[in-house]
C-alpha cells in the first residue's frame, strides 16, 4: 500500500487544543502538497517546531448569516434505505449510537443526545463539491477532538475511520471515509447534527455527518455509524481510504 500520510507527531507530548487557532500566512505553505509530504517524515521535526507547525494551521474561512445559501444540494446518496437505517429513522435515531472503538483505550458509545449535551462548535463555511458547486451553510455539532481525547488514543492511532451507514450505488462496499489526526483535532472538524438551524434531514445525512472544512465535499460523510481509529488503512475496501479514493480520487482533497 502506499504509505500515507501521517502527521501524528504533531499531536505527540500530551493533549494539544486547537480552539484557539487562527488564521495566519502559513495557509499557502500549509496547503502545498510538497510540504505535507514532508510532514510525513515527523521524525526529523522536533516538539517546538511541531507545535509551532500546528499553530500555523490554517482555517478554513467562516460567513455570516446573510450569506447562507439558500439552497443547500443534497448528493450523493439521499437515503441508505436499509432496513437497519429505516428502522433508526423511523424511531427518530433515539436508538442510535454512534460508536469511537479501535485503537483507544474507553471505547465510547454515544446517543444523539450525548452528542447535543457536548459543548457545540456552530460555524458557517462554504461546502465545495467536485462536481462543481458551492453551498454556504450553517452547521452545528460535537467537535471531534474532544472526542478523540476523551477514548484515549493509543500511540499507534493514525487515522480515524469514518463507516457510513449506506452503500452509495447499491453496490456491495458500504461507503467510508477516513482523515487523519491533524485533520481530527482541527477546531471546525466537528460532527455535525444540525443544518441551518434545523436537524439533519435524511438527505443532509441524518443523524450524523463529519464536516471537515478544509476538505472537498465527498470527505464530509453522511450517515455516520461508527469512527475506527486505525494504523492503517489497507483493510478498508480497495485500501485507499474511502470510497471515492478507491476510486481514483486523491485522499487528501484539500482547498
Amino acid at each position: 500500500m502506499k504509505d500515507f500520510l501521517t502527521r501524528r507527531r504533531l499531536l505527540t507530548g500530551g493533549a494539544i487544543t486547537l480552539g484557539g487557532l487562527a488564521l495566519t500566512g502559513c495557509d499557502a505553505l500549509f496547503a502545498s502538497p510538497g510540504f505535507r509530504s514532508f510532514l510525513g517524515n515527523g521524525e526529523a521535526l522536533t516538539m517546538a517546531a511541531q507545535r509551532a507547525l500546528m499553530v500555523g494551521q490554517p482555517l478554513a474561512r467562516e460567513f455570516s448569516e446573510r450569506d447562507i445559501s439558500p439552497i443547500f444540494k443534497a448528493n450523493g446518496t439521499k437515503n441508505p434505505n436499509t432496513p437497519v437505517y429505516n428502522a433508526l429513522a423511523a424511531g427518530s435515531f433515539n436508538t442510535w449510537r454512534l460508536q469511537i472503538d479501535g485503537l483507544v483505550d474507553r471505547p465510547l458509545s454515544l446517543s444523539l443526545a450525548d452528542l447535543r449535551a457536548i459543548p457545540a462548535r456552530t460555524q458557517i463555511t462554504r461546502h465545495d463539491c467536485v462536481e462543481g458547486w458551492s453551498a454556504i451553510g450553517k452547521w452545528q455539532g460535537a467537535q471531534l477532538g474532544p472526542l478523540l481525547q476523551a477514548v484515549g488514543l493509543k500511540p499507534n492511532a493514525r487515522f480515524a475511520v469514518m463507516h457510513c451507514a449506506d452503500n452509495y450505488g447499491g453496490g456491495a462496499d458500504m461507503y467510508y471515509e477516513s482523515i487523519d489526526l491533524v485533520d481530527g483535532f482541527h477546531p471546525q472538524t466537528i460532527l455535525a447534527y444540525s443544518l441551518n438551524g434545523q436537524p439533519l434531514d435524511v438527505a443532509h445525512g441524518a443523524p450524523l455527518r463529519l464536516r471537515v472544512e478544509r476538505q472537498l465535499g465527498y470527505k464530509h460523510a453522511k450517515y455516520l455509524m461508527r469512527i475506527e481509529m486505525v494504523e492503517r488503512l489497507d483493510a478498508f475496501g480497495r485500501g485507499r481510504g474511502g470510497y471515492w479514493e478507491d476510486r481514483g480520487y486523491e485522499w487528501y482533497a484539500g482547498i
